[in-house]
């Protein structure tokens, strides 16, 4: 048999970080009766009689994710839990565990990787969960870190990406934006930095939007008030790639379009006037920022009452059947499909 000296290869920036998550995991079947959720959402999702056990991981590399120019070892060590978190509330589930892994290149001193324990250890004590296991190794390209995340919920209350109807309402919590802005800014003051590296940055300007993107929060509050408002989302998910690829993720998972008006997307008075500032379009980076770590979700029309007026949620759009394909209405009116322009690791 003659060898192909040419075999095919793809780049994986072709299919962009779900559409590999797709092709790679497509023939894993499910055979434990225990696995209720595999992949597919932001954790899977486990029965072990009333209770239901939810786990993500999430892997943060040094390059990639993060850049230790600008980002304090601490404060990494605080968004790696953050980052993992997210997607157990995202499951409308309570966190109680975490494991952290880190592979770790000899140019850190121990003292740099207590200060990355520091943070995680801050997290997990504010969050109320425990670190209970993980694993330490060498890396020849800096530091990598992977946290893997364990919560429970009551068994029915779990909140997949999967259950939005039409005519539910799209709801988002907090203000979105801030996240990439304060990362714009980070980067231009690093650039300034290189040039003159006598120039001290004056940050005090952009104080919030560099918080969201240095030390994020992840909204464990928001199931906390769902309970007590009594409100079971349909569908769920949290915003890590920026709003439209979570809106789509949600549309596909659950076979609706979508309408989200553009004039009703929550935003910080200081996304907007940075993005004035860099000439950006404040709802685009909405829609492509990413990394906010707000929760987005679909709840029924008869819960609206329940919610009007609360400042976490912000009504943002409503689904509708899935033919009408997915939308972002315009303050001018015009009706713009939308499409994942999102953060990809995988982009050369």
């Amino acid at each position: 048999m003659i060898e192909d000296k040419n075999p095919k290869r793809t780049p994986l920036s072709e299919l962009g970080e779900f559409k590999l998550i797709e092709h790679l995991t497509e023939h894993f079947k499910i055979e434990q009766k225990s696995t209720i959720k595999g992949i597919g959402d932001d954790a899977a999702v486990l029965s072990y009689g009333k209770k239901q056990i939810v786990v993500t991981t999430d892997l943060l590399v040094e390059g990639v994710h993060f850049d230790l120019s600008y980002v304090p070892l601490k404060h990494l060590g605080y968004k790696a839990v953050m980052v993992n978190l997210s997607d157990v509330y995202a499951m409308n589930a309570k966190a109680t565990q975490i494991t952290v892994s880190i592979a770790v290149s000899n140019r850190f001193p121990l003292e740099a990787l207590e200060e990355l324990y520091a943070g995680i250890s801050t997290a997990a004590k504010l969050y109320n969960v425990d670190v209970v296991g993980g694993d330490t190794t060498s890396s020849t390209s800096g530091l990598i870190i992977s946290i893997t995340a364990i919560g429970e919920v009551e068994k029915g209350n779990e909140v997949l990406r999967s259950g939005a109807k039409p005519n539910d309402l799209l709801v988002v919590t907090g203000d979105i934006g801030g996240a990439y802005m304060g990362l714009q800014v980070l980067e231009r003051e690093k650039e300034v930095f290189k040039v003159n590296p006598n120039s001290q940055p004056d940050l005090s300007m952009y104080t919030y939007i560099v918080e969201r993107q240095l030390k994020p929060e992840a909204r464990k509050d928001i199931v906390e008030l769902l309970k007590q408002l009594d409100v079971k989302p349909t569908s769920m998910i949290d915003i890590s790639d920026g709003l439209s690829s979570e809106v789509i993720h949600l549309c596909k998972q659950s076979k609706v379009g979508v309408d989200v008006y553009e004039n009703k997307i929550p935003l910080d008075p200081q996304v907007i006037s940075t993005c004035e500032e860099f000439n950006i379009d404040s709802t685009t980076v909405a829609l492509n920022g990413g990394e906010d770590y707000e929760l987005l979700m679909t709840i029924s029309q008869e819960d609206f009452p329940k919610i009007k007026g609360n400042p976490n949620l912000t009504v943002i759009g409503y689904m509708t059947e899935e033919e009408r394909g997915m939308h972002l209405v315009t303050r001018a009116e015009e009706k713009i499909p939308i499409i994942a322009k999102g953060w990809n690791a995988l982009n050369d």
